[in-house]
């Protein structure tokens, strides 16, 4: 049978792919962009039909229907490996639980402790050799394929097609069911207009960054005000060895400043394995060699990141405290997203020769109230979690400043640490490292 007459054999309306959910069964959506946003109202309406479905997504687009729509738990429960907006909303009300992971160990979870259940991905469309593009999303979808008992695809012809790369896509004899969508486009980051503090943070990265740096950046304003500082620099040479690729990275690339010839491998080549931005970055990514679109245990492998020189990486944090720990992913108790690729990219950054793993934020955070306070902390607010520990933070900047806390003493690191802190929380962190004996040691 051809590729075109099995893709007709196995096209089916929406109704009839989620049919194929029974209780008690588990349910593997797609990742970022590439969740099954035509299909998850679909399955939601099966609600009272279903008992103990389990649900599973990855930074989902607006609200997973099979989480809003049951505040029981009893027929859905849904679980998200990394927060988006919606996940986090979900959370907030119980119906959202988060598991924690590290992204460059994705696909080894996968294989030995996810079960076996019905994967729903959005792919675009059939090429001509029977093949399924996962598109902007990569990361661990092909590990999911393989654990797949129905395997259903949602085209959509707005989605790029991709380049590898590696397990870039799902061939035809793979898929079970093919469901033709509303062709809607892809979800769209907005662009985050760096604010003067970003600005001001993103000058001091610019100082740790050299000809050939091999770059990764996170997503936010602090990495837009990077990438446009790099963009109209005069550095030359720089690579693209990332998580997850932005807009900004276009902007490096055609201002001719990226151009990834002194990677130690994949020259030329910006290696990423999910993209999230603007339909000017997917427009981008359609066809395009000079990208290369790569399972995320390669992308986040230490010791493959690490193997480029001058490798930087540039995250964002929510506080850090005066031992050095990191917390990017909560805000106290409350869960904002996941630890992500941020604990892989600082340790392949510091293993890299002449590499930087770079910590961001700003020196204060505001309340909603209004109520302005240091993000650089005596301890973690209480149940913060640690995203990097003391042990492995490298580079921390804020506006005030940058600052290396390797081979630092813990006295050491209160004292540099307070010296990138908002001028008005100074005093009340030197006195709350007195308490704590890490203040200025060597003077007693």
């Amino acid at each position: 049978m051809g590729v075109m007459n099995e893709y007709q054999s196995k096209v089916v309306s929406p109704e009839e792919a989620v049919n194929v959910v029974k209780s008690g069964d588990k349910v593997h959506y797609g990742h970022f962009a590439m969740s099954p946003t035509f299909l998850d109202p679909y399955l939601a309406k099966r609600r009272d039909e279903l008992q103990d479905v389990k649900v599973y997504g990855v930074t989902y687009p607006g609200l997973a229907q099979v989480g809003a729509c049951d505040e029981t738990r009893d027929h859905f429960m849904y679980h998200s490996w990394h927060f988006s907006g919606g996940d986090r909303i979900l959370h907030d009300k119980g119906l959202c639980n988060y598991i924690p992971m590290l992204y460059q160990e994705g696909p080894e979870l996968i294989r030995r402790y996810v079960e076996p259940g019905v994967v729903m991905i959005k792919v675009a469309p059939m090429d001509d050799h029977g093949y399924f593009n996962f598109s902007v999303s990569n990361s661990d979808t092909y590990c999911f394929v393989k654990k797949a008992t129905k395997m259903i695809v949602e085209v959509c012809d707005k989605a790029p097609y991709c380049l590898g790369g590696n397990n870039e896509a799902v061939h035809i004899s793979d898929v079970d069911m093919i469901v033709e969508t509303d062709n809607k486009p892809l979800i769209q980051v907005p662009f985050i207009p760096p604010s003067d503090v970003d600005k001001a943070v993103a000058a001091h990265v610019m100082e740790l960054i050299e000809d050939g740096s091999v770059i990764q950046l996170g997503i936010g304003g602090m990495p837009n005000a990077v990438g446009a500082m790099l963009a109209h620099s005069d550095l030359k040479d720089l690579g693209c060895h990332t998580e997850v690729l932005v807009d900004s990275y276009i902007d490096m690339f055609e201002a001719g400043v990226m151009t990834g010839r002194r990677k130690a491998f994949d020259q030329g080549k910006m290696v990423y394995t999910f993209a999230l931005g603007s339909q000017r970055l997917y427009d981008f990514l359609h066809m395009n060699r000079s990208a290369a679109s790569c399972s995320v245990d390669y992308t986040n492998n230490v010791n493959v990141a690490s193997a480029h020189d001058k490798l930087v990486s540039v995250n964002n944090a929510i506080e850090i405290d005066l031992y050095g720990q990191v917390c990017s992913e909560s805000s106290g108790i409350r869960h904002i997203t996941g630890t992500g690729g941020q604990l892989d990219f600082i340790n392949a950054a510091f293993k890299s020769e002449g590499g930087k793993g770079i910590v961001c934020l700003s020196s204060l955070k505001e309340s909603k109230t209004g109520e302005k306070k240091s993000r650089i902390v005596p301890t973690l607010s209480p149940g913060g979690i640690v995203t990097v520990p003391r042990t492995m933070t490298h580079y921390v900047i804020t506006e005030y400043g940058a600052v290396d806390l390797k081979g630092k003493s813990t006295c050491e690191r209160a004292e540099l640490l307070i010296s990138i802190a908002h001028p008005d929380t100074r005093d009340e962190l030197i006195k709350a490292a007195e308490q704590q004996g890490i203040w200025r040691c060597n003077k007693h």
